[in-house]
């Protein structure tokens, strides 16, 4: 298991393109960030240099977004803060109950709403700062020290949107370079035949784009109908890739090339800002090739609207209802507020990192914790012995700000390849780049002191040990428990889909694209069986049929897609043999999306069989391409039930 553990590191520390463009980036803010702290004596650098390392993105309008909605939220909560105070400084029972409400709180708003990671942080930001007032129980004091906290998180974020406004990449270039990348992978998939590259970008989704789109469209990064048509091309690329993804074998290699040519000849459309026309109308042989050539013939079209996008509800629909959110917010204040208590009962206020790591490490199911605490360990490791290389060697050499900026950024390098790498080992080059930092940046400036730099080392192994125990012991949530989640959200996207008529194309795309992801989602989470207890950990053949089924359920997403947008905006009649599953008469329509919508709603309290299939046909003839597209979707659905015991063969 070590040896393949070691492989998949490797492949993931390989670079892509993009990379090294993130990684200075990353690290040259870090630099300025801890340079202005420096100068204006803002507390606490490393914090300030840790949220950008977390929350920076490729794309500058996320991150002109993000710094302002998180200079917004931070000047809130601390204005709320600031009453708290008043109230709780002179009652030390009322504070710390305060700061486990606060944290509580922050941390479930987190869970149940589109802030996710950034609830999180502000709660760290808010109960450390109400942690202070403890050492100065002067109200004068205990304000200044809710300035200096807002200072922490409002100069990095300033910095941050500054820096992108001069040096970030454009949702406009970002989103062109996406749909480049596209435009290759489909024409190299239609002429070797090899549809691997196309099933990676469908993993992927069509999110960012979107994203990136409605970004360029709010900021103006380019004229309206320049960003209108990349809008546009966002959903018909994300087309192309899933109708290429069901194509048969037997499709004729003269056509594959032909469309391939055209995928090529839309390229310099976008790269280039320059208008291409289409051969003329490609007949296409088959419902998927149709698919494909009117979406490759739609990108020589000009816009005449944005592209609609899928609006998410700021809160999550259970959010009152699951317990899940309560309980991963009550136990990660939890095992915050017990390493309070630990180092404040000890007085070893060196060790305050402990308190920290609680609300960074902790994720929702016991295995992605157990993951996020071994990349924690690994990179307090080496960012520590970074960290004491540079005490010994580096600093004593140090005379102005301007070289402590060398050593951020040349400490940060290392760390932001890391970081901007897959969620694998992102987190890994997060805890590397705040070990480091808080290893040399103590006080308003770099510092020499060993003791110093192993305390708050000892500190984040501690609150690692923490997180651990409460998070493996108190309501422990199995890797199992997050991979039904996402499958019922993969199949309530399918229920979805098969229910699309005509003018829904858009709508059809982002189902698709939805349960795509959800599919993905829930690969990787069950890749993370093995961080799990043991004694909790699901038996092999649990988690084979669940490989199985997800391994089903993303097969069968391109298939039933075409099955619908073949039928969509035909030129022509479509022919009764061009209606496999009966589209017009919606009853097969209605059967699937049945069938998807149970698999859904009952998945969650399902118990997979822990035991291999026996008496079924072969696992693998049905995935052939070269099948009927109606049977093709049928029988996936069929094994689905098969493998999850049988659902559908004995109900009606």
């Amino acid at each position: 298991m070590t040896g393949v553990i070691i492989r998949q590191v490797w492949r993931d520390l390989e670079p892509f393109p993009g990379r090294f463009g993130m990684t200075w980036r990353i690290a040259l803010l870090c630099a300025f960030v801890a340079a202005v702290a420096m100068l204006y004596k803002v507390p606490e650098p490393a914090i300030g240099c840790y949220l950008i390392i977390y929350l920076m993105k490729p794309n500058a309008g996320v991150n002109i977004a993000l710094g302002i909605g998180a200079s917004i939220l931070v000047t809130v909560v601390v204005a709320v803060v600031f009453l708290l105070v008043r109230w709780t400084i002179d009652v030390p029972a009322l504070r710390l109950a305060t700061m486990a409400l606060a944290a509580f709180s922050l941390v479930f708003l987190g869970s149940v709403s589109r802030l996710g990671p950034l609830g999180s942080d502000m709660a760290l930001v808010v109960t450390f700062a109400l942690s202070l007032t403890a050492d100065v129980p002067v109200a004068e004091l205990a304000t200044r020290g809710l300035l200096y906290a807002w200072q922490m998180v409002t100069m990095p974020m300033a910095l941050m949107v500054i820096f992108n406004l001069v040096l970030g990449w454009t949702p406009a270039r970002l989103l062109a370079t996406t749909l480049q990348d596209r435009l290759e992978t489909a024409s190299d998939a239609l002429e070797r035949g090899d549809v691997s590259g196309v099933e990676a970008l469908l993993r992927e989704g069509n999110g960012d784009p979107q994203q990136m789109a409605l970004l360029t469209r709010l900021f103006h990064y380019v004229p309206a109908a320049r960003g209108m048509w990349l809008s546009q091309a966002a959903d018909s690329t994300y087309r192309l890739l899933l109708a290429i993804a069901a194509l048969p074998q037997s499709l004729a290699p003269e056509w594959r090339n032909r469309l391939a040519m055209e995928c090529r000849r839309a390229i310099p459309g976008i790269r280039e800002k320059v208008s291409w026309t289409a051969e003329g109308s490609m007949a296409a042989p088959d419902p998927a090739a149709r698919v494909a050539a009117r979406a490759v013939e739609g990108l020589a079209m000009p816009a005449q609207s944005w592209a609609p996008v899928p609006k998410e509800p700021f809160f999550a629909p259970d959010a009152l209802s699951n317990p899940d959110h309560q309980r991963f917010a009550l136990k990660t204040a939890a095992a915050a507020m017990a390493c309070y208590l630990i180092y404040t009962g000890i007085d070893w206020q060196g060790i305050h990192t402990a308190m920290i790591t609680c609300f960074v490490a902790a994720l929702g199911t016991t295995a992605e914790t157990v993951h996020k605490l071994a990349l924690r360990i690994v990179g307090c490791l080496i960012g520590a012995a970074m960290g004491i290389a540079a005490i010994l060697f580096v600093i004593p050499n140090i005379t102005s700000v301007g070289g402590l900026m060398v050593l951020v950024f040349a400490g940060i390098l290392p760390a932001a390849w890391v970081s901007s790498g897959n969620e694998r080992i992102s987190y890994g080059g997060v805890q590397i780049g705040l070990a480091f930092l808080l290893t040399i940046l103590q006080g308003f400036e770099p510092s020499l002191d060993m003791d110093s730099a192993r305390d708050r080392i000892v500190g984040i192994l501690l609150g690692n040990v923490m997180v651990y125990i409460v998070f493996t012991q108190i309501w422990p949530v199995g890797v199992i428990h997050g991979v039904k989640q996402q499958l019922a959200e993969a199949f309530g996207a399918l229920a979805q889909l098969a229910r699309r008529g005509p003018g829904e194309i858009s709508a059809a795309t982002n189902d698709a694209a939805k349960a795509e992801v959800q599919c993905e989602a829930a690969r990787n989470s069950l890749a993370l069986a093995l961080f799990e207890p043991r004694h909790q950990r699901p038996g092999a053949m649990q988690i084979e049929r669940l490989r199985e089924v997800i391994a089903e359920a993303k097969a069968v997403v391109p298939k039933l897609f075409v099955l619908g947008a073949s039928e969509w905006d035909v030129d022509g009649p479509a022919r009764d043999n061009e209606d496999p599953l009966g589209k017009r008469h919606g009853t097969a329509e209605e059967a699937l999306a049945s069938r998807f919508a149970r698999l859904s709603h009952i998945i969650h309290d399902l118990s997979v069989p822990d035991e291999p299939l026996e008496g079924q046909k072969n696992a693998r003839d049905h995935l052939r391409p070269d099948l009927p597209v109606c049977n093709t979707v049928q029988e996936h659905v069929d094994r689905i039930e098969d493998l999850l015991g049988g659902l559908g063969r004995d109900v009606g």
